[in-house]
């Protein structure tokens, strides 16, 4: 897939990762770039800001309408309530299935027609660590991840008919508005990871992983339950 020449369609296109996304791939060449957001108001310059709620059908239909010329979907909107297995909210649970499990597949069934009829393209899940282990603290967030990255994978071969290239980018924790004020350390520059996760969709990567950390965590899942989870132990 040439990111140069592309017209690109970039869910949460705003801030954070999208809004680095959006500027890397101007930067790198992409004849559009659409930047959808809920607010289109708050979409940077260079940008063709595009109205979507991706928890909204109608939106999601209507933004697909306006833009058919698309060739590169990248679905980064999602939401993260920091949510407990047991003691967290259960509608925020729901929200986060919503946001980011089945708002994304909502997504890609509007637009795997435009890519079809436009050659076949690509499309860019932007999924997580937490797609592979879980936190209980994290747990509805993970979880919908995973759901996510489930989607993703039969995508892949539903799509491939008509030559469109799905691709997952998963990473840790990177320095945005949605771990503000969490305390957390040591976060990635979303222009960093914004930058490999371009690099990996040009070079066909359907897996791309952005940090040692990450990919210690996918390594891992081969060794077995106790390996992710050592607190848990053997059963007795």
């Amino acid at each position: 897939m040439n990111i140069n020449g592309s017209v690109a369609f970039v869910t949460g296109g705003n801030r954070g990762l999208g809004a680095q996304l959006v500027r890397a791939l101007l930067e790198a060449g992409a004849s559009k770039v659409y930047a959808a957001a809920r607010d289109p108001r708050t979409v940077a310059e260079g940008a063709v800001p595009i109205r979507l709620d991706v928890t909204d059908h109608a939106s999601v239909v209507a933004a697909a309408e306006q833009a058919q010329d698309v060739t590169l979907l990248v679905n980064n909107a999602g939401i993260h309530r920091f949510t407990t297995i047991l003691g967290g909210e259960l509608d925020d649970v729901r929200r986060e299935f919503e946001t980011n499990a089945l708002g994304t597949l909502d997504v890609t069934r509007a637009f795997a027609p435009v890519l079809g009829r436009n050659g076949g393209g690509a499309i860019l899940n932007v999924l997580s660590v937490l797609s592979w282990a879980s936190l209980p603290t994290e747990a509805g967030y993970g979880a919908a991840k995973a759901a996510q990255w489930s989607f993703t994978n039969a995508l892949r071969v539903e799509l491939a008919g008509q030559g469109t290239q799905v691709s997952a980018l998963h990473m840790g924790r990177m320095d945005t508005d949605m771990i503000a004020g969490k305390g957390i350390e040591g976060a990635a520059d979303p222009a960093d990871i914004a930058r490999i996760a371009l690099e990996g969709v040009e070079k066909g990567r359907l897996e791309i992983i952005a940090d040692g950390f990450t990919q210690q965590i996918k390594d891992g899942l081969s060794l077995g339950i106790e390996a992710l989870y050592p607190q848990v132990g053997a059963p007795a």
